[in-house]
């Protein structure tokens, strides 16, 4: 049997609450993101501060299946039809100028011996939280425009990139293996999608009907499909990463077409609900703060690596989008696609899990990761004001 420590879940999931309450009730006062809310106050009940709550085997098994729907929701939210064409194609060029610079940083600082490896710092660096970004934009009515469209292509391309680097580079032992595994998790992705376009064509009518009975079927399915293929992303030596954001992808494919936003408000109830606050609770739990308070040395990487986000992902957006955006759009995208946490935290527990990298620099990363999505969006509103310019213009 599994020794569950309840008073930690408990504290746990009355520290979510917590957060959400704060953030329904404190109005201008409270001006960060929930997710930064759950994190920070996490770190308050965790064991370097009031030692109220700590990590077992149980809580990181919920933990897991919220770091799972955190990327399903990334992966639901990505409109290739939208986003195809030029958004697309600047997202994956843009991405790329960005892992050429962080890889050229990464090195920089292993030579100096600030760093151990320059692969996992440099792919830290690169990514985009988009899936952290998704609420916040959509509250502020973002995801409809044409700003949107390409923050949401820019979003997409910097967090599949990096969970495809991870997977290729760090899952596997030698490359070719790595290769044929991923090809086969494709074909059984590729066969889950068209089994799922398939079986949503054919039963729809009663699949809608579902959505108001206790059987709950579309819930039900959406969230077995996001542990089948995290599952097996996992039992390929994947990351489950990959698994809940292909999740994500094959449930808007099946969807196509059809109004889904009763559907929609349950599944974001289940993940944004439960799942995905515990997982970022849990990530404050979890976060070494001893690391770094007990060498300020160290503690000076956490604004050096807030600047390098912003160096690495915003210098794409300034220099590739001048046709398309003007210059508060293209600094607003800068700043949104400088926003990193999940991934930052899933590549640098690897990296430590492995001995890549020191925990003062995983603490630093995570740190500057915290920061960045605390300032950043509210830099990126700032500079959209007013601009809300419809999706098509």
């Amino acid at each position: 049997m599994v020794d569950v420590d309840t008073a930690s879940f408990l504290a746990i999931g009355a520290t979510a609450a917590l957060a959400a309450t704060l953030v329904t009730f404190g109005g201008r006062w409270v001006f960060v993101p929930v997710v930064v809310l759950e994190l920070l106050l996490g770190i308050v009940i965790g064991p370097d501060v009031l030692g109220i709550a700590q990590s077992d085997q149980f809580v990181m098994f919920f933990s897991n299946l919220g770091l799972g729907m955190l990327f399903f929701f990334a992966g639901y939210e990505i409109d290739f039809e939208r986003i195809r064409g030029a958004p697309l194609k600047l997202a994956a060029f843009g991405w790329l100028i960005s892992l050429a610079l962080a890889y050229s940083l990464g090195g920089i600082l292993a030579l100096s011996g600030v760093v151990l490896s320059l692969l996992f710092t440099g792919s830290a660096l690169a990514t985009t939280a988009i899936g952290t970004l998704i609420p916040i934009l959509d509250d502020a009515g973002e995801l409809k425009t044409r700003f949107g469209t390409y923050l949401l292509a820019a979003g997409a391309v910097g967090e599949f990139g990096p969970i495809l680097l991870i997977t290729f580079l760090f899952s596997t032992d030698t490359p070719l293996t790595s290769g044929a595994v991923l090809m086969l998790f494709v074909a059984v992705a590729v066969f889950a999608a068209v089994f799922a376009v398939r079986f949503v064509g054919m039963g729809w009518d009663k699949i809608e009907g579902a959505m108001e009975t206790s059987s709950q079927l579309p819930v039900r399915v959406s969230v077995l499909l996001v542990f089948a293929l995290a599952y097996l992303a996992s039992d390929l030596g994947l990351d489950l990463l990959l698994g809940g954001f292909v999740a994500g992808v094959i449930t808007r494919l099946a969807l196509k077409g059809r109004e889904v936003t009763i559907f929609e408000s349950k599944l974001s109830a289940v993940g944004y609900g439960f799942l995905i606050p515990f997982f970022f609770v849990v990530s404050g739990v979890n976060f070494d703060v001893s690391a770094l308070v007990d060498d300020p040395a160290r503690a000076a990487l956490v604004p050096t690596f807030f600047v390098l986000f912003l160096v690495v992902r915003g210098t794409p957006a300034m220099l590739l989008y001048r046709k398309v955006l003007d210059f508060r759009d293209r600094a607003a995208l800068a700043f949104f696609s400088s926003t990193e946490l999940p991934l930052v935290v899933a590549i640098t527990t690897i990296a430590v899990a492995e001995g890549h990298m020191k925990e003062t620099t995983s603490a630093a990363l995570v740190g500057a990761a915290v920061l960045s999505t605390a300032v950043y969006p509210l830099l990126g509103l700032r500079m959209r004001g007013s601009q809300k310019d419809p999706a098509g213009a």
